[in-house]
């Protein structure tokens, strides 16, 4: 039963769990250097409020692969008036890590009927993090968003910290059980001695 539990915890670990494998190089291009079949629907979209403005966050296309472009589009909008944000946009990346990292550029775009369209290329499958960068009436904005490169790895560091972890209760549970054999061994050995020295007796 316990080993039964034990599985389906790494089971669920490595169903949830995403890798933290990095490209080495990103190249943030102007949105029209995308070809026609990049118009897919978004494999990401989501929204985050920022001062006075919400913003929508959605990644072409659905599925991004490493040496192919894609692109992130962003629209900017005031919370209470709805009123797009018509500034330029900046868009810089860096790789999804727990120990931060750096950004690297990837461009200042325009609005394109109130949507700003920045594409992007890696070499790389990996997690990534999008900085959205803006000014409005003097007061600087940065949100980020999460962006995936290629196919999640099925164990990520999440999964493995929880494989490890099940790996040391099943040898701790094997080693105590080797020990508990042993003594009963000793001790069974021990009554047979006692038992054989009082019928000599």
């Amino acid at each position: 039963m316990r080993f039964g539990i034990l599985i389906l915890m790494v089971g669920s670990a490595l169903g949830l769990s995403s890798p933290a494998t990095y490209a080495h190089h990103v190249l943030g291009r102007p949105s029209y250097s995308l070809t026609e079949d990049s118009n897919t629907p978004p494999g990401t979209h989501e929204e985050a409020q920022v001062g006075e403005y919400l913003v929508t966050y959605m990644v072409f296309p659905a599925f991004p692969r490493p040496h192919e472009p894609g692109r992130v589009n962003v629209y900017v909008s005031a919370i209470h008036t709805g009123e797009p944000y018509l500034g330029s946009v900046g868009f810089k990346v860096k790789k999804d890590s727990w120990f931060g990292g750096h950004y690297e550029p990837l461009g200042n775009q325009p609005p394109d009927d109130n949507v700003y369209r920045q594409s992007f290329l890696f070499d790389k499958a990996g997690d990534y993090v999008v900085s959205v960068a803006f000014n409005a009436e003097g007061e600087a904005h940065q949100v980020e968003f999460p962006l995936r490169i290629g196919a999640p790895w099925p164990v990520g560091p999440i999964g493995a910290g929880v494989v490890v972890l099940v790996v040391v209760l099943i040898a701790t549970n094997v080693v105590r059980r080797k020990r508990l054999l042993t003594a009963k061994l000793r001790s069974a050995h021990r009554e047979d001695a006692i038992h054989e020295r009082g019928t000599r007796d």
